[in-house]
This record gives C-alpha cells, structure tokens and sequence, in this order.
C-alpha cells in the first residue's frame, strides 16, 4: 500500500486518491456484481456473491438466518443509494430515518435509534458522534459502500447492548478479502435530483493473485434541497406562532463531501491479511440554525485477517481492528462555536470451533475504548471516556427440519466523565450488562418457513445519557442527564412466516419487546435560556428511566406477475410500530406511523423501470408537546438502460416525489421545520470493468 500521512492535508489526500482511483480505470460501473443475463461482462471479472454474515457468524445466507436480515447489493444497493446512510435504508421495513436535512440522517429501526442501533464498517463500529445528536452526520458515504446489512430486532448478543433495536453493517471490501488475478473496478456520477446533486466514485482493485490493492475515491457537492411549499409546518405556526418562511427552498442545507481509501490485502490460501487508510470530509449546513455549518473529518485505520482450516478443534480464527480519529466543528458566522472528538480503537477476535455433532458455533472477544471531548460555548457533554470488555458465545444445532441458536454475552462496561465547571466533579460508572438469546428455524416444507427467536438484552448508558448537562440547540433542548441510571433492561419475542418458491416470496412478522427501564429524555415543562435559568426559548429535558413497550408488524414480498415480452415483478410492503410509556400508557415520541407500499419492476433487454409508491398515514399518536404529521403519497419512478459495451455500462434516471407531496418524517426532530425534497429528477451513469 502506498503510504500516506494520516496529518495529510485533506485537500492533497482528495487529490491523491483521485489520481490513483481514475490512472487505473478506464470506465464507470455501479458494481463488481453483473446482471445475471448480461452476456456483456468481461469473462475476467471477479465476482462476489454477497453473504449476510452480519446476523451470523456462522456465514450462512439470508434465508437460512433465525434473525431477520435484509441484505442490499449489487446492482440494487446502487438504484437505492441516497446521499445518507438513513435515507438510503428507508425502503426496507421497519427501518425509518432520522432526518435532519438531506445531509445527517441515522436509521431507526423499529422505533429504535440512537444508541440503540448500531452502526458498523466492514463489522467494526463507527465511532463519530452522529449518536449524541441528530445534526451530525454518520462519518461513510454510501457512494463507496458496496453491501449493506441490516439487522431488524436485538443483535445485542454479537454487538454489543447498542446492538438491541439493531445493526447496520456497512461492507467497502477496502481490505479485499478474496485474491484478485489482473484489475477489476467501478464507477459513477450522477447529476440533478432536489438538491442539485453532482456526485462521483471510482473504485479500483489490482492483483497478481496474492497481493491485492485497492484504492477508491469519491466527491459529492449539493446546494439548497427544493421543496414543496414553506419550510416551516402549518401545525407549527399555528401552535407557536413561527412565520411560514423560505417557500420553495431548505435554507443551509447545501453541503460538500469528499474522501477516500488505500487498501492492501495478502491472501494465503487459506486465508488472508490486510490493512487500509481512509479519509473522510463533510462540510454542510444543520438547517436547524441558518448561520451554522459543521466541518467533519474523519480518518480510520484498518486491520483485518482470517485463516480458515485451522484443525478440529480451531476450525478458524478472525481478527478485525479500527483505529478512528474524528472530528468536527461547528463553525457560526464564520468562527468555530463548539469542536467535538472522538478517538477510539475497537478490536474483535472470533474463533470458530470444530463441529461436537451437529453443533457449530463461534466464541469472540471484543474490545472498546474511546475518548471523546466537546469544546467550546455550546459544548453540553464533558470530556469522558467510555472502555468495554465483552466474551461472547453463539450456538447452531440443525435437527432435520429444525434449526435451533442459542447464545450468551458477557460484559464489563467503564463510562468515566472528567467533570469540572457546570459538569461538577468526575464521576466513574461500571456497568456489567449481560444479554442472551434462544431462536429457532422449522422448515414447515420446502416452501415455508417459521422463524422465532426469544431474548433477554442489557445495555449500559451511555456518556451522554449520563452527564450531559447543557444547551443542545440542534434539538432546541435543554438536556440533563443522569449519572444514576441503572443497566436498561429488556425482553423480547420475534416471529416470521416466510414462503419462497421460484421468483415469488414474502415473509410477515411481528415483535414485541417489553423494557423494565428504557432510558429517554422527559420534558419537564419548564423553558429555559443557555444557561439553564427559567424564562428562555429551549425546553428542559432530563433523562429519566421509565418501563416501555415497544411492538409491531413487518412484510414484505416479490412476485412475477407476468412473462412474455419483458418480466414484470409486483412487490408489496409494510411496516407498523407501537411505542408506549407503561408508567403513563403516553406515547414515546418520534415513532413513524403505519406504512404501506407497492411497487413494479420491470426488464426488457437492455432496458429496466421501477415505480416505487409508499404511503405513510398520518401519525396522531403523539407525545407530550410533539405534533402531529400529515399521512403523504410518495411516487417515485427510476429507468434504465444498458449501453452497448465492451465494459458494463448503464444509464440511469430517477424521479423523486412525482406528485410533488409535502413529506414530512415523524420520525425526525426537524419533522416541522425541514420537509423531504420536492419533484425532481436525478440522472447518472455507472459502469464497471
């Protein structure tokens, strides 16, 4: 791998990786992963069957998983592929957005974000600050991702008491994990769409069989998001007054991105080590604040090794380590307000043992430790320090028909603050949670499936939720937290109906996940200024434990409803989630409302076409002090065509929102003040070799 200085001047790393990325390739791609009938692709090419490990260490596919698992690739992770992580996942069910603007948005899935949903890169967690609050953005650019897993429900057991609402996994292959024999790579720029969007990516894999290289780079720029209408909700200005401004426009939500990776990888035969560099920059508006924008860097060290065939009783051993330095700072009026860091190394061990019987199943050791401060004037967190331990176990034992997991996780949590001024003194906090979990897969026949799974998850608070104290002005609260606040403790039950034969399949299931002490924040009902005193504009909030329940339906389906001169796929949607107070049987806040949706897909030849209608009804079941959200109609139509080639190469143009609706995310806290984009159309080109 070439070398190259983490202390690098951003602008000159952009240009390097640029350079690398575009010497190497010689056409534009979507992904490594082809059509299945294109006859066009180079017998050469390397191609990866994605495999949704996430859910399973054990490295079985989708359909074979107790837990539920959506898995997006290929060439429909690239129609899919939003400006953020949350946006890009929010057509699968159960998962929502956090949407803060076009430029931060975490997914919520079942009712569940935050601390709650981990967020990991090539199985190792992302440690930025996109959990503390919902104007910073996740530190990855979908642009480069080429698999995503999503885990729906607790994967608390693998990831962790931030893994109990559930996991998404983000997989770069930076470090390429297979040998490569000559250079494959990809590509794409796109151009339009609400935000004037003009983006591109160049992903490059070189080898001789044994030592892989790989280098990519990507750059993303976008002005103000149209929208329908005024900014400001007609709930809103009629409930507070606020003047119904900037009709047609998101004020400050343009924004300008960049970055990139170095990689290297040696493969063994039986296995394979390797190491990668990557930066990451953002520079965009919080559209909370007109005046404010955050300037984020992020840059990651990577380590990764596997050795496979080890004997009988080690059958394999992975090892995975990341090294974050992030940072970024919120700059108003031209002056830095507020820096906020993050630096931390996670390492995960995980040994596969040899089959006793039937039964196989891995052990793993994961270690935490971060360091994170907030400086300046709106600094609401004190400098603290947060180090885990955690030895976990996961079982599998087939029994004919049935399949039955079973496993347990042990950990030993140290949350430090370092205390000082409106902080007070340093406080030292050690939680041990423990998490298990029992699930099983009966093959009713070779078309359908039930699937159920039972688990009891701990989770210790986190440094927020402990020792905040102070002004959070992107959520116009005041936030206090609690330094006496328990391990939050939950059960819960999952279940799944799947059916699968030939190009038809559905599954429906239903949740239910009853917490002894879910931790969330409670208005108090008093306004206060920055400094905490009665008689400002930021409500109070302080972080209490209550007794919750959360419960809801899940499903979706695919069928092919015709053949002949093309092939024509139906596809149907849902999603339901219930969230309640028990201590009060109130609703929690910010939890999305029913959603139903269909779509078609269609593909002749060369050509393709998807319409995508998902409506969301109006959501009335609302906390103390949170309105209401309209139901709207979303319609969005994407078309394809595969340009005649020597290399794959594809056009491709998508409409957002034909009906020009006034979308409005219940789920996220600018719900009021920043709608979703209007109609517009997005066209692009991508292309791999």
């Amino acid at each position: 791998m070439l070398p190259i200085s983490p202390a690098a001047r951003p602008g000159a790393r952009k240009k390097l990786f640029m350079a690398i990325a575009l010497a190497f390739s010689p056409a534009l791609s979507a992904s490594h992963a082809y059509a299945a009938d294109d006859t066009t692709k180079p017998s050469t090419t390397l191609q990866l069957a994605p495999v949704a490990v996430t859910a399973n260490p054990l490295g079985v596919d989708s359909d074979a998983l107790v837990t539920p698992v959506s898995v997006l690739s290929g060439r429909e992770l690239s129609l899919q592929r939003e400006s953020t992580l949350g946006e890009t996942l929010k057509s699968i069910p159960g998962v929502s957005s956090s949407y803060f603007g076009p430029n931060a948005s975490r997914p919520v899935i079942r009712g569940l974000d935050n601390d709650r949903v981990r967020i990991m890169q090539n199985g190792v967690g992302i440690l930025d600050a996109s959990a503390l609050s919902p104007d910073h953005a996740v530190a990855l650019d979908p642009l480069v991702i080429e698999q995503i897993d999503v885990v729906r429900g607790p994967a608390a057991l693998l990831y962790g008491g931030s893994a109990v609402g559930g996991v998404v996994n983000a997989i770069d292959h930076r470090i390429p994990k297979e040998a490569i024999d000559g250079v494959t790579g990809r590509g794409e720029v796109r151009l339009g769409g609400a935000d004037n969007q003009k983006s591109g990516a160049a992903v490059i894999d070189a080898g001789n069989g044994v030592l892989t290289l790989h280098a990519d780079a990507y750059e993303r720029k976008t002005d103000d998001l149209d929208i329908p209408g005024y900014a400001v909700s007609r709930r809103k200005s009629e409930a507070d007054g606020t003047a119904r401004e900037d009709s047609g426009r998101l004020v400050n939500s343009a924004a300008r991105s960049d970055g990139g990776a170095l990689g290297a990888s040696v493969n063994f035969g039986n296995g394979y080590a390797g190491l990668s560099f990557s930066d990451y920059n953002s520079n965009y508006g919080t559209v909370a604040e007109k005046d404010v924008r955050i300037d984020m860097d992020s840059q990651r060290w990577d380590f990764a090794s596997e050795f496979r065939d080890l004997g009988n009783i080690v059958q394999a051993v992975k090892v995975k380590m990341a090294h974050t330095d992030y940072q970024h700072q919120e700059i108003e009026d031209g002056a830095v307000g507020t820096t906020f860091r993050n630096r931390g190394l996670e390492t995960s061990i995980e040994a596969r043992h040899g089959n006793i019987g039937p039964l196989s199943g891995v052990v793993g050791l994961q270690l935490q430790n971060s360091r994170f401060q907030a400086l300046g004037e709106e600094a609401f967190i004190p400098k603290n320090s947060t180090d885990s331990k955690a030895l976990y176990v996961y079982e599998e034992l087939p029994l004919d028909a049935l399949k039955l997991s079973l496993g347990g996780r042990a950990e030993q949590v140290d949350v430090d603050s370092n205390g000082g001024g409106k902080f007070g003194p340093a406080v030292s906090r050690d939680f041990a949670p423990r998490s298990a979990a029992f699930g099983a897969l009966y093959t009713l026949t070779p078309t359908w499936s039930l699937v159920g799974n039972l688990s009891h998850n701990e989770r210790a608070p986190s440094y927020n939720e402990l020792y905040a104290n102070g002004a959070h002005v992107a959520t116009a609260q005041y936030e206090i937290g609690n330094s006496n606040l328990d391990v939050e403790r939950s059960n819960g039950v999952d279940t799944q109906l799947r059916w699968k034969e030939g190009k038809n399949s559905f599954s429906v299931g239903a949740f239910y996940t009853r917490f002894n002490n879910f931790i969330t924040l409670n208005n108090t009902g008093r306004q206060v200024d920055e400094d905490g005193v009665v008689g400002g504009d930021l409500t109070e909030a302080q972080i209490l434990q209550v007794p919750a329940i959360f419960k809801g339906l899940e499903g979706e389906g695919k069928f092919r409803v015709y053949e002949g001169t093309g092939d024509l796929d139906l596809t149907l949607r849902g999603d339901y989630v219930r969230a309640t107070n028990r201590d009060t049987g109130e609703p929690l806040p910010r939890i999305a409302p029913l959603k139903l949706g269909f779509g078609f897909l269609y593909q002749l030849d060369r050509f393709g076409s998807k319409l995508d209608v998902l409506h969301a009804f109006k959501q009335d079941r609302t906390a103390d002090a949170e309105l209401a959200t309209n139901g709207y109609t979303q319609v969005n139509l994407t078309a394809t065509y595969r340009i005649p080639s020597k290399f794959y190469l594809e056009a491709f143009a998508k409409a957002y929102n034909l009906l020009n609706e006034e979308i409005r995310d219940h789920t996220s806290y600018l719900k009021d003040i920043a709608p979703m984009g209007g109609r517009s159309i997005m066209v692009g080109l991508r292309g791999a070799f």
